[in-house]
């Protein structure tokens, strides 16, 4: 607790003036300057459990690179999938694997040695033979001259074990797989990690252990951070999408084909699954988030080897990362790439996705983006088979622009020509540069759990499955923040360019014992319409924040790390005046001229989290007051790039 920025545990004069003068100092290290102006922006690195934040190196090479197409014509005209086998693993557990091949005009196999994608999958290769995103060979990629080699995780699938979610075993597993691939006849010792979310997961985690044979990487959606991408955001337990995952895991690990087919083997794996989901690992670790149970509840070793950007620095192949504006990982997918970019080369894709729109590379080919199996060749074929084919010229960085509505290019990310620029929450319930006076009138929200019930929060927290239902609310957030507080600006006398992480710092009190918060980011139109660009949630009682693990930029705190030990854990109290700093995640987006900014504060979120039962059973009835007096100056960070950055 060193490192921690600690608001509380103090009498409560210190407690306030020592987080008062805090927030003077982010605001004084370097004054807000206009929007319009650009050139080197000054960020710092986001740290990690074990590393703190340091000065960044921005990348200004390759700032003019434009996208074009790769697609060339195919090698092999059919592929062809082999028979069921198994790999066995150190302890004796058997892992299900699925060869597909390219084939010749007869649909025979080809029997050359050939570079492999691999794919590990916890969603059952057999499952994946349908739809190729959950793990299935894409015949695109093989017929171009690759095998594609798909394993089932152990405990899922076909293969034996118990499932653990990127356990230790699961991890130690993913070197063997590739040795295993290394010594077979089909391949010729070079091999591409490839795949969608879990998928996506194993493929960083595996390029990062440094097997010599893995050259490259394409990882789509992958996580970065267990506990505060999705899990656990904000200390909140997610209550959407994490149940349908750990269900579709769990039944796809029980449609077993070889309950039929080799019933000696699919019926013992199959009890297995169903044991180890009943008392080991999903049912479990549900019902322990819920109840608050340390261990699960707050952030340590459980959830640091659940995160790959504890481990993405060690990456020294290749690696190019897609990830979406709505998607389930929205906070790590840019954070991975900037840890990546360090000592590898590095690209970043950011689409207008949700987590199953980004699956597929939703509306590509656009803006001369091509299609993502086309990227994907592009990227094997140079850094796996070798070839010139272009792929160092790609755009470093690409991101769609929400209020654009096109893809922009940047030599880097976080961008390059950002600038800090700090708004206050004033009384009137309006944005201003200017900071609120001393006599300025407070807000209230009361607390409920259940704001943001239908908002683009529950397509973004279901994967986008509930997104394609033709609901108004994910399209207009008015409805959802009918009981925040909403804090808007005039209407922009110039378009305004967001890009980057938003740090909300929010001075509150409640009438509980603790309260969560809720801080929404809005384009507002002509016509009154909201759409939200980003949101943030966040348990008060803990606020801590260590400041050398943060993210700044020039001087100014733009994206807290919170430490969500046991032991940061603050007290609120009823009636206490506490300094809550929110992250919201990343976003890029274009406030047009005559649009409004908005900044919706409220209690909850429910699509995005739920506090463990405990914490809710102190916060479930009360009143949130938001201060923006000079004493307690609520204020929202904002990272503002040049609009002239998008031509």
């Amino acid at each position: 607790m060193d490192r921690e920025v600690s608001f509380a545990r103090r009498a409560k004069p210190a407690r306030m003036a020592a987080a008062a003068a805090l927030l003077t100092l982010l605001a004084a290290c370097g004054s807000s300057p206009p929007p319009a102006q650009g050139g080197s922006a000054r960020w710092t690195t986001l740290g990690t459990r074990a590393e703190p934040a340091a000065a960044a190196a921005p990348i200004t090479a390759n700032a003019k690179a434009v996208w074009s197409d790769y697609d060339p014509a195919p090698l092999y005209p059919g592929t062809k999938t082999l028979p069921l086998q198994y790999i066995t693993m150190r302890d004796g557990v058997k892992l299900a694997t699925y060869v597909t091949l390219p084939a010749d005009a007869d649909g025979n196999a080809v029997t050359e040695p050939l570079p492999v994608v691999l794919v590990q999958t916890s969603y059952n290769g057999a499952a994946g033979s349908v739809v190729s995103a959950i793990g299935g060979a894409d015949p695109y990629i093989v017929e171009r001259g690759y095998a594609t080699v798909v394993v089932d995780v152990r405990g899922t699938g076909q293969s034996q074990g118990e499932w653990e979610a990127f356990g230790a075993e699961e991890q130690a597993d993913y070197a063997e797989v590739v040795d295993w691939v290394t010594k077979q006849s089909f391949s010729d010792g070079r091999i591409g990690v490839y795949g969608v979310s879990y998928l996506g997961i194993t493929a960083i985690i595996t390029a990062a252990q440094g097997h010599p044979a893995v050259k490259a990487a394409f990882p789509i959606v992958p996580i970065g951070d267990g506990y505060r991408d999705i899990v656990f955001t904000g200390g909140q337990v997610n209550p959407t999408f994490i149940p349908i995952w750990l269900g579709l895991v769990s039944v796809l690990g029980l449609t077993n084909p070889t309950l039929i087919t080799d019933p000696a083997t699919g019926i013992p794996a199959t009890l297995e699954h169903l044991l180890s989901a009943v008392t080991n690992f999903q049912v479990p670790t549900i019902l322990r988030a819920l109840a608050g149970v340390p261990e699960t509840a707050y952030d340590g070793d459980f959830w640091a080897v659940r995160s790959p950007l504890e481990a993405d620095g060690e990456i020294r192949v290749p690696t190019f990362v897609v990830g979406g504006l709505h998607d389930l990982f929205q906070r790590s997918e840019p954070i991975s790439y900037e840890r990546i970019k360090r000592h590898a080369p590095a690209k970043l894709l950011i689409g207008p996705w949700t987590h199953l729109e980004a699956a597929f590379g939703a509306g590509l080919p656009a803006d001369g983006v091509p299609p993502l199996n086309h990227i994907q060749l592009q990227w094997f074929d140079q850094y796996v088979k070798g070839m010139k084919v272009g792929a160092e010229r790609l755009p470093n960085v690409t991101q769609y622009v929400t209020g654009y509505e096109h893809y922009a290019t940047a030599s880097d990310w976080p961008h390059p020509d950002a600038r800090a620029q700090r708004l206050y929450l004033r009384g009137d319930r309006s944005l201003s540069e200017e900071a609120p006076a001393a006599d300025e009138k407070s807000n209230t929200v009361l607390q409920l759990p259940i704001e943001g019930l239908c908002s683009i929060s529950t397509s973004q927290w279901t994967a986008g499955i509930l997104g394609y239902l033709p609901l108004p609310c994910f399209e207009n957030s008015n409805t959802a923040e009918t009981l925040s507080v909403k804090y808007e600006t005039p209407p922009m006398a110039e378009d305004y360019y967001l890009n980057g992480p938003i740090q909300a710092d929010i001075w509150m009190s409640t009438s509980a014992l603790d309260a969560g918060l809720s801080v929404r980011v809005d384009d507002v139109d002509e016509n009154g319409i909201a759409k939200s660009l980003s949101n943030g949630i966040q348990t008060a009682s803990l606020r801590a924040v260590d400041a050398s693990r943060s993210r700044t930029l020039d001087g100014q705190m733009i994206q807290p790390w919170h430490p969500y030990t046991q032991d940061s854990v603050q007290d609120v109290g009823s009636g206490n005046a506490v300094l809550v700093p929110v992250e919201i995640f990343a976003t890029s987006a274009l406030i047009a001229k005559g649009h409004k900014l908005r900044v919706a504060v409220g209690a909850s979120d429910l699509p995005q989290g739920v506090p463990p039962i405990p914490t809710l059973l102190q916060s479930l009835v009360g009143a949130l007051t938001l201060y923006s007096d000079a004493e307690h100056p609520s204020s929202v960070v904002l990272p503002v790039v040049p609009a002239s950055a998008l031509n």
